[in-house]
């Protein structure tokens, strides 16, 4: 049984990690009101603008002067996944979520004999698909000492992913990020990205108004690069106001564990020094009458 000593030494140590965690969970509100608000912000552009490919795409269709980003290279042999994640851990299931969709589509397509590639972005992606799939890992961006996302930051892993898809290197890249619906919901999301995937049906319809001025194919071919790098910024922030929002979640309920935990050890401390105090009281009455 534990000394009323360590009893008071244990429950100090939980107070003080009750105040650190406190203090993570309001550092993690403050940050998620302004990554909220980026990332839905960013949301009706890349609605529109998927819109606006979807229907130069439909016009496309299937043509052999469509840019290869939209058509493809004709093959699904070599696949690229880009598990992006937080630099950061202390957010609960946030990461390894993330981690484990991509494993499995990973372990999927093994498993159908094709070849995987993997790159990574953030700290904690690399780290846990490193155990499984260290053979299969081909680069990292190492986005810790960004202080706030930007474009430019989508930018150059847009063009990290294009140069290699420019130099045959893969067929097909897939992008794995959380989406983010609340505080208390993110959900673990798969986006192809090449060749680019748009719900073409019924979207012609929608542009058949329209004269465009250079072709269709040209635009598609300027627009395409964009595009890439659109979805990977519009990723980029649904992972930010994910993981301020996993860590606010994760460091609430670890703050309301350890006040649990606290008033636990309070009791027994209580208790064990009653008990201290009974025996010694019984110790000075049975002395008084031994004299």
């Amino acid at each position: 049984m534990p000394s009323l000593k360590d009893l008071k030494n244990r429950i100090e140590s939980v107070k003080s990690t009750r105040k650190i965690t406190k203090a993570m969970q309001m550092v993690a509100a403050a940050k998620l009101r302004r990554a909220q608000d980026a990332a839905e912000a960013s949301r009706p552009y890349a609605e529109r603008f998927n819109a606006v490919m979807a229907g130069l795409a439909a016009s496309v269709g299937g043509s052999d002067s469509a840019p290869l980003l939209l058509r493809g290279t004709g093959n699904d042999q070599v696949h690229l996944l880009v598990v992006m994640t937080a630099e950061r851990g202390l957010c609960g299931g946030f990461n390894s979520n993330i981690a484990k969709l991509a494993r499995n589509k990973a372990n999927e397509l093994l498993a159908k004999g094709k070849t995987v590639k993997i790159l990574t972005v953030g700290k904690k992606g690399r780290d846990s698909m490193k155990r499984e799939f260290a053979a299969n890992m081909v680069g990292h961006v190492d986005l810790s000492g960004v202080k706030s996302l930007g474009y430019a930051n989508a930018q150059d892993i847009a063009r990290d992913i294009l140069g290699r898809f420019d130099a045959g290197e893969f067929d097909v890249a897939t992008i794995f990020y959380s989406k983010f619906e609340n505080v208390v919901s993110q959900i673990p999301t798969a986006q192809q990205i090449i060749p680019a995937a748009f719900e073409t049906e019924g979207a012609a319809e929608g542009v058949a108004l329209f004269d465009y001025e250079p072709s269709e194919e040209a635009i598609l071919a300027d627009l395409l690069p964009r595009g890439v790098a659109t979805q990977i910024f519009s990723a980029l922030l649904e992972n930010g106001a994910s993981e301020q929002g996993a860590r606010m979640s994760a460091m609430d309920n670890a703050t309301r564990n350890a006040g649990e935990m606290i008033d636990k050890l309070t009791i027994q401390f209580n208790r064990s020094r009653q008990a201290v105090i009974t025996n010694e009281l019984i110790e000075i009455i049975s002395g008084a009458e031994a004299l």
